[in-house]
């Protein structure tokens, strides 16, 4: 996955709140899930905590976090100052790792403010804050052991990008930067459910709840900007992102074959897998859904909420 050289980059759809003031903190408290609001990691404190006790679950679909996950400092301020000095076009992107995610979220944006034009419709942009050990949302407060996610509460999404690391050190994935991608596109995939409403749906557990439905169909629509993802141009008028590879969609698939609710249970969460508290999906799921994103390019193929064969 390669980045045009001279396209240019747009650092104010990220905010970079990395050193203003979050804090850690261990993890405490409930963590409620609901509504696309918690990353995968996440889904692992759920499952070992789970067999502690102490765990609810939410399903407003709107509330994302609890403000029990640690102690988070106040007054964050953003500062973008070295992202504009450093992140200018493509070639930035090719060489920092922080270009290339601010070059992903503009192509992920790009994409789906030109789909809701040929829609009729008006998509409003979503900022991504990066953010170190806590940050405070309009869904609560978050350490980064929550791992990626969007809160509907402010439209915004949120990451510390060590994650990035967990995934290969945690989860045994492959890693790289379309692995980045895709993870950035499923969170915005929950932003576009925002908008078109659909992010109340998300409730319950279950292998056939509404959460696990909001969760592939995000899945899905990442799968359909990486479609398009080559040929979405900018407002220069050519796509920001060159090519991607089949290694690329590899990776992709590989990390959705580790975050499946299955899998984490399985291997990351005490070893037996419970399909009552599924809340994302098995990995097979979430591979097929990607697929049938990147395979169709149609939005309108994503219908999970629309078909009893989920995979």
């Amino acid at each position: 996955m390669r980045f045009d050289d001279d396209a240019g980059l747009d650092t104010s759809e990220v905010q970079d709140l990395r050193g203003s003031g979050g804090g850690g903190g261990g993890i405490g408290g409930r963590v409620a899930l609901g509504g696309g609001g918690l990353g995968v990691v996440g889904l692992i404190i759920y499952f070992v905590l789970s067999q502690l006790g102490g765990v609810s679950i939410g399903g407003s679909g709107g509330s994302g976090l609890s403000g029990g996950l640690g102690s988070v400092g106040s007054g964050q301020q953003v500062d973008n100052s070295k992202l504009d000095s450093q992140c200018k076009k493509g070639s930035d992107a090719n060489s920092n790792h922080d270009c290339a995610i601010v070059a992903v979220v503009n192509s992920v944006q790009d994409y789906w403010t030109q789909q809701f034009a040929r829609s009729g419709s008006t998509y409003r942009k979503s900022t991504t804050n990066f953010f170190n050990g806590g940050v405070r949302t309009g869904c609560g407060s978050a350490t980064s052991d929550t791992g990626p996610f969007y809160c509907p509460a402010d439209s915004k999404v949120y990451i510390d990008l060590s994650f990035f690391d967990e995934l290969k050190t945690r989860f045994g994935a492959q890693g790289g930067l379309f692995t980045e991608s895709y993870v950035l596109a499923h969170e915005y995939g929950h932003h576009v459910q925002n908008l078109l409403g659909t992010s109340k749906k998300g409730t319950g557990t279950g292998p056939t709840s509404g959460s696990v439905r909001l969760e592939l169909q995000a899945d899905c629509y990442a799968g359909v900007w990486a479609n398009h993802a080559s040929t979405t141009p900018t407002d220069s008028g050519k796509p920001l992102i060159t090519d991607i590879t089949q290694d690329d969609i590899a990776s992709a698939l590989d990390t959705a074959s580790r975050i499946g609710d299955d899998y984490i249970q399985q291997n990351l969460g005490g070893g037996q897998v419970d399909r009552s508290k599924f809340t994302h999906g098995t990995s097979a799921q979430r591979k097929k859904w990607f697929t049938t994103g990147f395979q169709t390019g149609e939005p309108a193929r994503c219908d999970t909420f629309g078909t009893s064969n989920l995979g």
